[in-house]
């Protein structure tokens, strides 16, 4: 039986996720700030540990990591879902608007995969799957500040792959595009108040528009999702880098072609700054 270890489990992508892992035969530890809401989404099954965890909190997550380990003796997936988005012009960013963002997207993300690495490296297996989006690999007008903290879930895995490689553990970084979830809801995405005036007619004041326009029209279903999830999680050799969703493999094929065309253009000065042969 296979040990799941899930942020932000009480809604959205995880608990979808652990729902499926759950009907998978899987045991889950599905963590929330308040674990009563787990419970009400998935009710009480044997293999479920509902936890409490603030990712924010170091001690909240070394404590649940140890629970887990406790009630199931393993942790065999760890899940980095929690998160939630932030739009505005990257200039309409309060820094406490900022800080709060990385907190939870980034520092929190460290935070509950250094209380969980210890259990696995003692293993000597494990797979880190850690929630990016299209914006970890594609920077977009609007949305720049969430992106970076996406861009930064992305450097740490590839980092983390290559460190937990000779110990058994695997990382896999998953970017979904735009799915219909309620992560352009409230509950999931802060807006930030201080619009500027001179960003109305710019792409990032659009971004504004769109975002509240599409909710709940986005291409991506979450349901098929979370089963993709099961058969990434099952994967002997998974990838570093899974997107999900036509929008996302578009955007990184479009952003591939533009860099390599850029180097094309630019190789003679990019190559010119080494010591003469």
């Amino acid at each position: 039986m296979r040990v799941w270890f899930i942020t932000g489990a009480s809604r959205g992508f995880g608990a979808l996720i652990a729902q499926e892992a759950l009907n998978a035969g899987d045991a889950v530890v599905a963590t929330a700030r308040n674990p009563k809401t787990v419970t009400d989404r998935l009710g009480d099954h044997p293999n479920l540990l509902a936890a409490a965890l603030d990712v924010t909190n170091e001690a909240q997550a070394n404590a649940a990591a140890a629970e887990a380990v406790k009630r199931f003796g393993k942790i065999d997936v760890l899940l980095n879902n929690a998160g939630y988005g932030l739009l505005g012009a990257v200039e309409e960013a309060t820094a406490s608007e900022i800080e709060r963002l990385y907190a939870t997207n980034v520092f929190g993300l460290l935070k509950v995969t250094r209380a969980v690495l210890p259990h696995m490296r003692r293993q000597r297996s494990g797979h880190v799957i850690n929630i990016s989006s299209i914006g970890g690999y594609a920077g977009y007008p609007g949305w720049g500040v969430y992106c970076s903290t996406k861009f930064a879930v992305e450097a740490l895995s590839e980092a983390l792959s290559a460190e937990l490689q000779p110990l058994g553990i695997k990382v896999t970084v998953v970017e979904p595009g735009f799915f219909r979830t309620d992560f352009l809801d409230e509950s999931s995405l802060s807006i930030s108040p201080s619009a500027i005036s001179d960003y109305k007619d710019t792409p990032a004041g659009a971004m504004r528009i769109f975002a509240g326009d599409h909710n709940h029209e986005q291409p991506g279903d979450p349901a098929r999702l979370a089963k993709a999830m099961i058969t990434l999680a099952n994967a002997k050799n998974p990838p570093l880098r899974m997107p999900f969703g036509s929008d996302t493999v578009a955007a990184i094929q479009k952003k591939n072609e533009s860099v390599a065309k850029e180097i094309a253009a630019w190789r003679d000065l990019a190559v010119s700054t080494d010591f003469p042969a």
